[in-house]
């Protein structure tokens, strides 16, 4: 057996294919900062919200011209070209559709935003709580 074959074996075998991970509800993620289950610092907290705040923004301000996703576009008459069009609308709206997705998105990241103020809270409560601990023991 060539080094080749042998390291090609090694990499195949050492190869795994794993489902989706299923993502946290903005929900979720609120129970988890609320019960202390993930913290960010106050600096990082802010970059994430503000990415996420502008993600929302963005959405708010396009979101009557993406929901012409929605409709079917206007195309002739034509058996074909009414299929092509509803075949769109389908695709758009159906449950992994492009405005199914942006939908949920628009809902969750508010929820996003809330947990990570959540986690600014809980790492500067945990921050406070160790630096009192410190503090007490300086000696007067």
């Amino acid at each position: 057996m060539s080094d080749e074959t042998v390291e090609a074996t090694a990499l195949t075998s050492r190869t795994t294919v794993t489902a989706p991970q299923r993502m946290l509800s903005g929900v979720e993620l609120k129970e988890l900062a609320n019960g202390r289950g993930f913290a960010v610092d106050e600096t990082t907290g802010d970059r994430m919200i503000q990415a996420l705040q502008e993600i929302v923004d963005a959405l708010e301000q396009r979101w009557a011209t993406l929901e012409k996703l929605g409709t079917a576009p206007p195309l002739s008459t034509t058996a074909t070209a009414q299929w092509v069009a509803q075949r769109t609308v389908s695709t758009a709206a159906d449950e992994s559709g492009l405005l199914t997705q942006l939908q949920r998105a628009r809902q969750e990241l508010p929820q996003y935003i809330e947990a990570i103020r959540a986690a600014k809270r809980g790492y500067a409560e945990v921050e406070n709580a160790h630096q009192g601990r410190l503090d007490g023991l300086s000696p007067a």
